[in-house]
């Protein structure tokens, strides 16, 4: 039987300004790009653009049904250059160390906090990101809105940046990517 996480289906993409995330987080041909908690993998399409023929993508989630459906948009457009994966990041990224040069986490870090894992996640991030490499958290600002989780359970820049700095992460910037949701840019410091 398969996990299904809290809020699996649901999506922040066609909330936030995509373009400028991109820019924010200077995705650019040739990297690579890791998007944990993918869902149906909207951002892995979109960032599959930025990162070109050079770069690749890898899409991880626990959730079958959303990693299936990205595969199965993968096969029908012909993409080369996203690979979705099975995997539960609470545990282990299946990837080497030191590989990724930006890694995504989505409106999905409060759901971590609230079910107290966020421990092996933020030290799998930190593991499989480059010396310098960018973490980018998007969060919905706490203010109480549809769509989003309960305001309760929604957590602030100072709170993320508190829960994430710890585990080797140094805070570049949090801008504003749409009417509900916020950016924090971290970069993974030389050692944690």
């Amino acid at each position: 039987m398969h996990h299904t996480p809290i809020a699996a289906g649901g999506s922040s993409f066609d909330l936030i300004d995509s373009k400028k995330l991109f820019t924010e987080i200077q995705l650019e041909p040739g990297m690579t790009f890791l998007d944990v908690a993918c869902g149906y993998g909207f951002y892995s399409i979109a960032a599959s653009k930025y990162v070109g023929e050079a770069g690749i993508v890898y899409a991880v989630d626990l959730w079958k049904d959303g990693v299936d459906h990205l595969s199965n948009h993968i096969k029908e457009f012909n993409i080369n250059n996203i690979q979705s994966v099975l995997a539960d990041a609470r545990k282990k990224i299946p990837l080497k160390n030191s590989s990724v040069d930006i890694c995504l986490l989505s409106t999905v870090l409060h759901d971590f906090i609230i079910e107290k894992t966020e421990d092996g996640v933020l030290n799998e991030i930190h593991r499989v990101l480059k010396p310098a490499g960018k973490f980018a958290v998007i969060e919905y600002k706490k203010i109480s809105s549809h769509p989003g989780p309960p305001i309760e359970i929604r957590i602030t820049p100072e709170q993320v940046e508190k829960k994430v700095t710890p585990y080797g992460f140094q805070i570049k910037k949090t801008v504003e990517i749409g009417k509900l949701n916020y950016l924090s840019l971290f970069e993974k410091m030389k050692e944690k």
